[in-house]
């Protein structure tokens, strides 16, 4: 069968202004949007309670830490095959399998008797995880009007801030009152979301024109992505862009903490002030670039953001007085954030409804496990120069970021999707 690429065709332009924002978008962004909140809220507990879990499971430092990480690996596998299946089965069957495999496997956590069902737990959740943030963005992308696309998208990625600030916010709370094992509970939540995302929301209308269209048919949605040359080009550009921003993004966040702390003395950095502001910062970001992108177009927003980033990196190192740290990191985070508003709409816009899902999770995934070698390269940089030096090396990786989306990225505001 040959594959062409919606890329590879002259883009009709959506003439969809006055286009209503009908009852079924809404419940789609809400579903969307909650899906990915209760991911950025699993995380973000499971750090603070690592602790309490160390103490109740005896595990030693090594392995506290593994969960985390086996986390993010479950993660970029069910990114890399969820996406497949949500082309191929459906975004609202499978985003509610997605939800209900993270939330059972995170509720198992709670009977967890040692390390080793802990990380089974941890790494089939991570699964479940991976695969919600690129089905929830194709979902919407295909309910909302193109008008609007953008800043429907980066409202579903606001949901992972609002579970980071809601976890940063209530597990101080709550881990004193129901212990770790009662923490764990509350992540049995996202299977009744499941439940009432299978009762009240129906597939997009485009996924079920497309899936008609192909019936019979052997599809393999990975080939889209290198169906053409013009294919190849936005993958590769937006591969870059990924990683890029990831790189920035994991560098930055874990290591100015100890850079504030150990170089300037910053006391704040070790308390919720600062992760607020940070994550706050982050949001304004995200909201901003949805609703400029929708009037300004997609490209010209990530050049803006990728050369403020750029600059932060470069001006962060040379600040000395305290507050003006805590303002200067609220401003990274808009920038640093600010950027994940958009690829949901950038993706959508690039790819056929055949692949949608596949490549909104691939691209993603595959710039997240890049970018997770930040916090490395900075930490080997900081170990042979100095902190401030590896900071500053992110002002290269902001180079040849805007370098990709300047030559590699074609702008497809208002494009109607294919």
């Amino acid at each position: 069968m040959s594959i062409k690429s919606s890329t590879a065709q002259s883009p009709t332009l959506a003439d969809d202004r006055d286009a209503p924002v009908n009852s079924y978008a809404r419940k789609a962004l809400i579903a969307s949007n909650l899906g990915y909140a209760m991911d950025g809220f699993d995380l973000m507990i499971l750090s603070f309670m690592l602790p309490a879990v160390t103490v109740g499971l005896a595990l030693s430092s090594s392995e506290a830490g593994s969960l985390i990480t086996w986390t993010l690996i479950g993660a970029v596998i069910g990114g890399l095959i969820v996406g497949a299946l949500s082309d191929r089965f459906g975004r609202i069957r499978v985003l509610s399998w997605t939800i209900l495999l993270f939330g059972v496997f995170t509720g198992l956590c709670a009977l967890a008797q040692g390390y080793w069902d802990l990380l089974i737990y941890r790494t089939i959740a991570g699964i479940g995880l991976g695969g919600e943030f690129g089905i929830g963005m194709a979902l919407v992308a295909e309910a909302w009007p193109a008008h609007k696309r953008a800043r429907a998208s980066s409202y579903v990625a606001l949901g992972w801030q609002a579970g980071v600030l809601g976890a940063a916010l209530l597990t101080p709370l709550l881990l004193p009152l129901i212990g770790w094992r009662g923490m764990f509970v509350i992540g049995l939540i996202p299977a009744v979301v499941a439940f009432v995302l299978r009762k009240y929301l129906h597939e997009p209308e485009m996924f079920v024109a497309a899936a008609k269209k192909d019936a019979g048919k052997r599809v393999n949605p990975f080939r889209y992505l290198v169906a053409d040359r013009e294919s190849l080009r936005s993958t590769i550009g937006i591969g870059i862009m990924t990683s890029a921003q990831n790189f920035g993004y994991y560098g930055t966040m874990i290591w100015l903490p100890a850079y504030l702390s150990t170089q300037m003395g910053f006391s704040l950095t070790k308390s919720a002030m600062w992760t607020s502001v940070t994550v706050l910062g982050g949001a304004v970001g995200m909201w901003i670039f949805g609703h400029l992108a929708d009037r300004f177009g997609r490209k010209p927003l990530f050049i803006a953001f990728q050369i403020g980033a750029m600059a932060m990196a470069f001006v962060y190192p040379q600040i000395k007085d305290p507050m003006a740290l805590l303002v200067a990191g609220a401003i990274t985070g808009v920038f640093l954030s600010g950027m994940i508003g958009g690829y949901g709409a950038l993706i959508s816009e690039s790819y056929p409804t055949q692949a949608r899902a596949t490549a909104q999770n691939v691209l993603f995934n595959v710039g997240r496990g890049i970018g997770g070698f930040g916090p490395l390269v900075i930490g080997w940089l900081a170990t042979q120069y100095s902190l401030s030096a590896g900071l500053s090396f992110l002002v290269f990786v902001w180079a040849i970021d805007i370098l990709a989306t300047v030559f590699l990225i074609k702008e497809r505001k208002g494009v109607e999707l294919a």
